[in-house]
């Protein structure tokens, strides 16, 4: 379907949930800009997500909706608010249900069975061995959209900004440098062990003049205290933090270490140099997506990639993760900085 510019005033993204799927989606937005330039860019995001993206420049609002809400009431929502062309990002049964009960008059998707009804500009489907953040751009290549940038997007407030260069002021002398580590992680099994994480510390200690802000969320509590009490003298902990803080904290570090998780993707969208340490799921699709950043697994297990929320067996991906592995990576994208 052929859309002429000038029609196009007005876009919504589709991205409900997944901190880190909602970063990775904005890969779009430049060429979005740069194809429809007299048009607004907003974005449909479940509340939760809503801070991950509320201080982009480039989007002009953020409109959320609840879990559970019922579709045809998010729908009304965006019929009022007159958008010329959606893109349904995510394409689950439940958006496809909310882009079709829109109304909107260009509605484009991906050609998953059983939702193709919802659009009327279908993208190629399959994901391939390519990274999840250009599988958006498929949708772009329907809408006959040139690709001429694939960088995501993230920005911290200046009141977050201002509020984490104080606390790092206050925690690290000028000569160290700021590792941050994140232990977090959406599943049990992407999280690396406690005792791992303070074998990697110990090993980098070893090598650089560096301190280590460990930067934790829900859920991590356990495993940053672990990390901290053996670690007492080569580690910080950071505060309670949301994530906005917590985005502030990173984009003060010189180069964070972290589980495949939202605040992983975040970090690559700062540009900080970011190593993912990579088990269950496939570096291939979701390492961090920058050119400076890169990635660990043991890919010799039988049982590597497995996807499964929980570890059947010891947890070998992570505890038998070998640290000169490490080592090599963090000396390559820490090149020149640490």
């Amino acid at each position: 379907m052929e859309i002429s510019k000038a029609q196009i005033n007005k876009i919504l993204c589709i991205k409900p949930r997944g901190i880190g799927d909602v970063v990775l989606s904005t890969i779009v937005i430049d060429n979005l800009q740069r194809h429809f330039p007299a048009a607004k860019i907003d974005y449909l995001t479940e509340t939760f997500v809503k801070p991950a993206i509320e201080n982009n420049p480039n989007i002009n609002k953020v409109i959320t909706m609840g879990k559970t809400e019922f579709p045809l009431k998010a729908a009304w929502r965006i019929k009022k608010e007159n958008y010329d062309l959606i893109l349904d990002l995510w394409s689950n049964p439940r958006s496809a249900q909310i882009t079709f009960l829109s109304g909107v008059k260009y509605r484009a998707g991906f050609a998953y069975r059983g939702r193709k009804y919802a659009y009327n500009i279908l993208a190629a489907s399959g994901r391939g061995e390519g990274h999840s953040a250009e599988h958006n751009l498929e949708i772009l290549k329907a809408l006959n959209v040139p690709v001429i940038s694939k960088k995501i997007q993230y920005y911290v407030s200046a009141k977050e900004e201002e509020r984490a260069k104080n606390f790092i002021s206050k925690n690290f002398s000028k000569e160290e440098k700021v590792i941050g580590i994140i232990p977090s992680g959406g599943w049990e099994s992407k999280r690396c062990d406690a005792v791992k994480w303070v074998e990697i510390c110990k090993a980098i200690a070893g090598k650089y003049k560096a301190k280590f802000l460990i930067l934790w969320g829900p859920g991590d509590e356990r495993d940053s205290e672990f990390i901290k009490n053996n670690l007492p003298e080569i580690t910080v902990l950071a505060p309670k933090t949301d994530l906005q803080q917590m985005s502030g904290l990173i984009k003060n570090c010189h180069v964070i270490i972290a589980n495949d998780s939202g605040p992983m993707h975040i970090s690559a969208a700062l540009g900080i140099p970011t190593l993912g340490i990579f088990g269950p799921t496939n570096p291939k699709n979701h390492r961090p997506y920058s050119p400076n950043s890169d990635f660990v697994i043991k890919e010799d297990l039988f049982c590597i990639i497995c996807n499964k929320l929980t570890c059947p067996y010891h947890h070998e991906c992570m505890l038998q993760l070998p640290v000169e592995k490490v080592l090599e990576k963090i000396e390559k994208i820490g090149a020149g900085i640490l």
